[in-house]
């Protein structure tokens, strides 16, 4: 199908953009890699009035050494993380992740931060930053707020995001040396989504943390997997926390899974996941 007719802007900068965005208000739709927001236009799911491409702004885009943290701009490409020297040397699981999703012509153009904004319940960015333990900041004409990656996403498609907000940098602490970390998704083949997603990250004391994307309406820390080791990594204690995963958690039901097989596969996967650290 073909979209509505849109008014198109192509912003130099940050400012321009946000000033763009308080112009036209709820009437006005940020396009960034645009996977997610233009097939929604083809089938007339969104039909914005007004189209602010965010794209090219040089501002946007990059990966930075802080010293004690990552800055991982939002429009940076997922392929580019995928290669970062600096992501693989400290965050392996966002480096993996970066490298499962899609194909590789989504990948040369998906941002993460369009990702991390459209919260669709079966991308693999949300669970792994709350797993990283990560901090967002969001623009807009009065200035800056940061918001935790646990508070951002809260329902389906539903984010902390207000209207005239961009999403414009991740910033994400360097854990310490000899942490280690993965991402194991279960794929749907065609899209590339998880059906189960898990992000799990454990530092020299095992102390662990996991989080699951696909598993249940936005994506969610697992505390009582994380409760459950206690900082005893075996094999053993291993089994018996993966089998504690999602419990409290309304899990989906869709047509690629049913609640049942997907509480399945999150203890499956968690159990991968977790293994992998040892």
């Amino acid at each position: 199908m073909i979209p509505t007719q849109v008014e198109y802007h192509r912003p130099k900068t940050i400012a321009e953009a946000l000033e763009l965005l308080q112009k036209f208000g709820e009437d006005a739709k940020i396009l960034a890699g645009g996977h997610s927001l233009i097939p929604a236009m083809k089938l007339r799911l969104s039909t914005p009035a007004q189209l602010i491409d965010i794209a090219n702004i040089p501002d946007l885009t990059g990966i930075d050494d802080e010293g004690d943290h990552i800055v991982i701009w939002a429009g940076a490409k997922h392929g580019e993380i995928a290669s970062s020297y600096t992501i693989k040397e400290h965050l392996n699981m966002v480096a993996e992740a970066a490298g499962m999703i899609g194909d590789v012509q989504v990948r040369n153009f998906g941002t993460i931060g369009g990702s991390l904004a459209h919260a669709d319940p079966a991308a693999d960015w949300p669970a792994v930053m709350i797993a990283a333990d990560a901090t967002f900041v969001i623009a807009s004409t009065s200035g800056e707020r940061k918001v935790a990656a646990a508070d951002f996403f809260q329902g389906l498609f539903m984010t902390d995001l207000n209207e005239g907000e961009i999403l414009t940098q991740i910033h994400i602490p360097k854990p310490p040396a000899g942490t280690k970390s993965t991402y194991e998704k279960f794929v749907q083949p065609a899209s590339r989504f998880a059906i189960v997603g898990c992000a799990a990250m454990s530092d020299p004391d095992c102390n662990v943390r996991v989080a699951f994307a696909g598993v249940s309406s936005k994506p969610f820390r697992d505390t009582g997997i994380e409760e459950a080791l206690a900082g005893d990594m075996t094999a053993s204690s291993i089994e018996a926390a993966a089998n504690k995963a999602a419990e409290g958690v309304s899990v989906m039901s869709d047509h690629f899974a049913s609640e049942k097989y997907r509480r399945h596969i999150a203890k499956v996967y968690a159990k991968r996941a977790l293994m992998k650290l040892v």
